[in-house]
């Protein structure tokens, strides 16, 4: 595959950048790290100007029908800035409504995303459960010309403010994905504390909670498992935007730290140790930017390259935030400095959507299946 990126693709990013630059400055995430907010109004308005909420779906419902490549090199971009906000989570809701909603669903919910007027999250994960389709608890059942939905869901991201919840839940023995009102009755909403003070986490309990049959959308296990590799390429370029900005600070930071008269980036162990840290973080991109390319093209092994993805990304992001932390000696651990708020980024990542554990195991299962089928 060729790794160049267009001269549109080079201005998303560029332009994504900027924009970040100037309205998400760390002094901006800091002042906003106790806020009630999901997302800084004012950013999420001029993200609507770049097209940044329907920058995925499809145009005849507003979007600009880009593709997995696009998305991820705004979420690297957001990983970098650490920026709060729905894009990556209203961005996986709203791709899953496009592919498997019915029409009319498809007409409203993707043009309400695409204009930025409201957002969505996906509610899948479990407390105590893995993030792979056995852990889904949550159960669904037909009750008339409807479905009720009984469960608990944790770490659904925005979903304070969202306007539509995709809940994955168990229906007829087999997982399914039913897009449920924020304001259903019964939908009750709880802020997670978590190790990542940047974003807004919460629990998601479903009581009775009853939505219309045609609600419910289309493909099957088979579909939800494609959406959680499109969450875990998503999730794998926004570590590493924080794994890039990470070396970047340990590298300015080892050209003016002194011991014993000289910098300790003269050194040669910490010269080494940088240079570890970058081979990790190109690792870290080519994995992931494979894995978005091969989304889009539909290739055979875009399976396995999600999995191979997540499975390197959440290592490296590990390894990357623990160097950048050894190098940076004890100012690294003060709540002054900003390189635990990036670390704190990654390491939440590396769970989300499953941890390098599940993706192993599942890449595990994929290449015997394809060594079987020879």
């Amino acid at each position: 595959m060729n790794f160049e990126l267009s001269d549109e693709q080079a201005m998303l990013r560029e332009i994504s950048r900027d924009l970040l630059s100037e309205r998400a400055s760390l002094d901006l995430v800091r002042s906003g790290l106790d806020s009630a907010l999901d997302v800084d109004p004012e950013l999420w308005r001029l993200g609507g100007e770049l097209g940044w909420p329907g920058l995925g779906l499809p145009e005849q419902y507003g979007g600009a029908g880009q593709g997995l490549v696009e998305l991820a090199l705004v979420a690297e971009e957001g990983g970098r800035a650490l920026v709060r906000g729905p894009f990556m989570s209203s961005a996986i809701v709203g791709a899953a409504v496009a592919g498997g909603g019915r029409p009319e669903l498809r007409a409203r919910v993707c043009a309400e995303l695409a204009d930025g007027s409201c957002w969505a999250t996906w509610a899948f994960g479990e407390r105590n459960a893995p993030w792979t389709l056995d852990g889904i608890r949550t159960v669904a059942r037909a009750d008339g010309d409807g479905i009720v939905l009984d469960g608990v869901k944790t770490a659904v991201q925005d979903a304070g403010g969202a306007r539509w919840l995709l809940v994955t839940a168990v229906h007829d023995d087999s997982p399914a994905s039913f897009l449920v009102d924020r304001n259903s009755p019964g939908v009750t909403v709880r802020r997670e504390q978590t190790l990542d003070p940047t974003r807004a986490f919460y629990e998601v309990r479903l009581e009775s909670v009853r939505v219309p049959m045609d609600h419910r959308l289309g493909g099957g296990p088979e579909e939800i498992q494609r959406m959680l590799d499109y969450a875990t390429t998503l999730c794998c370029a926004d570590a590493l935007g924080a794994m890039q900005r990470m070396l970047e600070l340990t590298v300015e930071y080892t050209k003016v730290r002194v011991q014993f008269d000289r910098p300790i980036g003269s050194f040669q162990a910490v010269k080494h140790a940088c240079t570890d840290m970058a081979m990790l973080v190109h690792g870290s991109r080519a994995a992931t930017y494979y894995a978005a390319m091969a989304a889009d093209a539909e290739a055979g092994d875009r399976a396995r390259s999600a999995c191979v993805a997540a499975s390197y990304v959440s290592g490296a992001a590990a390894d990357v935030a623990d160097s950048a932390l050894q190098l940076h000696g004890g100012i690294g651990f003060t709540w002054e400095h900003d390189l635990h708020l990036y670390i704190r980024r990654a390491k939440t990542d590396c769970v989300l959507y499953g941890d390098a554990d599940v993706h192993r195991d599942r890449l595990c299962t994929l290449l015997q299946r394809a060594t079987t089928s020879l």
